[in-house]
């Protein structure tokens, strides 16, 4: 064959996530713009292309690739290498090569497309009201892949065969669902169908499955419905009966209940939204967003263009959904199917997540029926396999910035980008709110939001997410990062793990790097690390502390006076147990006699038998923690006693004080040494329980000691962070811990510090709380690990 010499040649290697996303079918496009011939593959590392053409076209041809890929598409990276002409005569996308290491990124999955929705409510598309409608743009990816490359055998699609109409879409490259994995039509696709508790069919066609449920939950039933990453439990959330019944089904008395608007205007119509909230809450990712409650029809709420919202017609919601909270924890729409229940039943539904208490999402149909037939009326199902569980994740916009409060659904696995590179590192996350992290290069996956360890299932989810993660991303790890706590279920894991160098990693530590780690930093920093429990090095229970942190090493610099737990681990469930123990550190036995209403509520008998525990030093571990000192005063000042679910207490403590700008309690801060006879600041807030108790009896309001407390606590941490800068010259700050998903703390510290000219860091792109530990415990260890070579 004579080869044209006017041409040349390339090979084109682009990683990121660039498959199922219709990036092969946008180079054919843009290849044929160009008049280029050659052909496109996926690879395990992402997409191999090879291009023929004018040469003077090429630099423009790869500046284009990377400036107009798909929406859904990422370009890490791009590697052009010239190879000899071989005389293509057109251009075409090939067999897709599975060999050698993978490293393409995968997808997670985003909610269905304008161009989709526009298709299914138009009465003459052959997809009309067809609940799995998809896309290259829009749809499943992460909880259907099984393995890479990302190709249909490969997914849970893989049983159902295209018919010839969706196959002709399917090969035609200028057709939007070419060589769309999950493509699929009423013919050929999923369905949907209706059964009751029982598991018995509802008579009704796959068509009239989804027309039948909404019927269903407008008159107050309770639907479990399969969604894309496991199952929902819905109900109306205007129907009062119908979400208490929810509730006692749960065994769920008080944690708020998740709610789904049909669109932002139904929403608005019950929440104060924000233009950055409205954003973040039609985005592709369609996050629960909390926003704040409107308290009253005076509350505005503003649209892009500064118009009032619509407020008039909506049907007021149950109390039920979130009791004694000032926020609602709103989604839209992310599924076809959750289109047309919307549309065809109740504007707003509970859509709370299907699981048993405590245990993971339920992806199965038959576990669904055994787990929830005393629970829901009805299941919508549907015979497309979940391969792999995602929760929905939750974030709130707070100093106009996103963050997360669980990083999952629409967000996992997509990498954190690291400024070093990294050796291949496992990391094990904590106890609660458990997430995994695998790092290799600069990139560091985490895992979707896992749970809590101690429930044996959760922990078999953990399990089967390690292997899962590995394969599919292709990382055989040499380094294990865990926490010190051995009560961990994780950490007991970890020890059992063979042929990996184990390195653990003190949980304060992480927290700090993991902030580190996703905002770049790589000198010393001063971290204020606010939490409920992590194990300290040694052995107290911290949580409020201010250290100085490298990427391998951190010293401890001021810390809350600690305090007993009387009760250990029940002192978390019973937040009157801190309430008392701040008494008593302030009062000693006398504490009894106060005149306040903790100890009418309670009794003297049952109050002095924890004295006494805390007088003999008996189950009274010491505790540093800011959780359990929010605990306390939650307690004190009557809010709650006793917590159904983590946090309850102070998110109680929130949600009714004031901030009146009073000014901050009293605050000793004494001079101490930890365990290796380093000296270190100690915060005692004495003081302030006793002024606490001083106004509790001049009669002022609960709204205004919780103000003044949340005060307390902002003016503490920074009067400590601005004396360790002094000492240190360190001048950049770290922000991590729960406590910090409490808006006050972030905004008060936040502000307080760069007024005094630090530069303080934050988190965005991973939680502050425990779900993302598992990120500085992989930077510490992988940082460890180089160092010692």
């Amino acid at each position: 064959m004579e080869i044209n010499k006017s041409i040349s040649a390339g090979r084109i290697n682009i990683s990121g996530v660039v498959q199922g996303v219709g990036f092969r079918p946008f180079l054919f496009q843009l290849a044929h713009d160009y008049g280029f011939n050659g052909e496109v593959s996926n690879t395990s590392r992402g997409v191999r292309l090879v291009v023929e053409g004018n040469p003077e076209k090429m630099d423009d041809f790869c500046r284009d690739i990377v400036k107009k890929h798909p929406p859904l598409a990422s370009v890490c990276d791009l590697q052009y290498t010239p190879v000899p002409v071989r005389g293509y005569i057109d251009f075409t996308i090939c067999t897709s090569h599975g060999e050698g290491e993978r490293s393409a990124l995968i997808s997670p999955d985003v909610s269905v497309c304008d161009d989709c929705l526009k298709e299914m409510t138009d009465p003459t598309d052959r997809r009309f009201e067809y609940p799995f409608i998809n896309c290259t743009n829009c749809g499943p990816r992460y909880t259907i892949i099984k393995d890479i490359p990302y190709d249909r055998p490969k997914t849970a699609m893989a049983s159902f065969p295209m018919c010839p109409a969706c196959r002709k879409e399917y090969d035609d490259p200028m057709n939007r669902r070419f060589h769309a994995q999950p493509n699929a039509c009423p013919v050929c696709g999923p369905h949907t169908f209706l059964v009751d508790a029982g598991g018995r069919p509802v008579d009704c066609t796959p068509g009239e499955a989804v027309e039948k449920a909404a019927l269903l939950l407008k008159q107050g039933h309770i639907v479990a419905i399969k969604g894309l990453g496991g199952f929902h439990l819905a109900v109306d959330a205007a129907c009062h009966p119908g979400v208490t019944r929810l509730r006692e089904a749960k065994k769920r008395p008080d944690k708020p209940f998740a709610l789904m608007a049909r669109c932002p205007g139904d929403a608005a119509c019950h929440v104060v939204m924000t233009p950055e909230e409205e954003r973040l809450l039609t985005s592709r990712h369609r996050p629960i967003v909390l926003l704040q409650k409107r308290r009253s029809p005076g509350d505005r709420c503003l649209n892009d263009n500064g118009q009032e919202r619509g407020l008039h017609g909506a049907l007021p919601l149950s109390d039920a959904v979130a009791p004694d909270n000032p926020f609602l924890g709103v989604m839209l729409p992310y599924t076809p199917l959750h289109y047309l229940l919307l549309e065809k039943g109740p504007s707003i539904l509970v859509m709370t997540s299907g699981n048993p208490g405590g245990e993971p999402l339920s992806i199965d149909n038959d576990h669904a029926l055994a787990a929830f037939s005393h629970m829901a009326d009805y299941f919508l199902l549907h015979n497309r396999d979940i391969y792999f569980r995602a929760d929905d994740s939750i974030m709130q916009v707070q100093e106009n910035v996103p963050r997360f409060f669980r990083r999952s659904r629409g967000y996992a696995p997509m990498p954190v980008f690291l400024k070093q590179s990294m050796p291949r590192v496992l990391a094990c996350g904590g106890g609660l709110k458990s997430t995994l992290c695998l790092t290799r290069e600069n990139r560091a996956f985490l895992s979707q939001h896992i749970g809590d360890l101690d429930n044996e299932k959760v922990f078999h989810f953990y399990k089967t997410s390690v292997d899962h993660l590995k394969r599919i991303l292709d990382i055989s790890p040499d380094i294990i990062a865990h926490d010190l706590h051995p009560g961990y279920m994780s950490t007991s894991w970890a020890g059992e793990q063979q042929g990996m160098i184990k390195v653990g990693v003190q949980h304060h530590h992480a927290h700090a790097v993991s902030c580190m780690a996703e905002n770049g930093i790589v000198e010393p920093v001063i971290a204020v690390t606010l939490d409920g429990t992590g194990l300290g090095s040694d052995g107290a229970i911290w949580g409020g502390e201010v250290l100085t942190c490298t990427l391998t090493d951190f010293q401890r610099r001021a810390h809350l006076k600690y305090i007993p737990m009387p009760g250990g681990d029940a002192a978390v469930l019973e937040p009157w147990r801190m309430a008392a123990a701040y008494l008593w550190h302030i009062r000693g036995n006398d504490f009894l006699d106060l005149k306040i209403p903790l100890i009418q509520r309670l009794g003297r008998a049952k109050l002095n038998f924890v004295a006494t525990m805390m007088t003999r030093g008996v189950n009274c571990p010491l505790t540093s923690s800011c959780g359990r000192l929010f605990d306390a005063v939650a307690s004190l000042l009557g809010l709650r006693d006793k917590i159904s679910f983590e946090g309850q207490a102070a998110m109680n403590l929130q949600a009714m004080s004031h901030m009146e700008n009073k000014g901050a309690y009293g605050i000793e801060f004494n001079d101490a040494f930890d365990e290796n006879g380093q000296s270190v600041m100690e915060m005692d807030l004495a003081p302030a329980f006793i002024e606490m108790l001083q106004e509790m009896e001049q009669g002022l309001s609960c709204g205004s000691i919780g103000g003044r407390f949340h005060e307390t606590v902002i003016e503490a941490f920074s009067r400590a962070v601005l004396v360790v800068s002094d000492k240190t010259g360190i001048c950049k700050v770290v922000l991590s811990g729960g406590v910090f998903n409490n808006g006050w703390i972030l905004s008060g510290i936040l502000k307080r510090l760069e007024d005094q000219g630090l530069k303080v860091y934050t988190h965005e792109k991973v939680p502050a709380g425990d779900g993302g530990i598992s990120l500085g415990q992989a930077v510490i260890a992988g940082q460890r690990a180089k160092i010692s070579e």
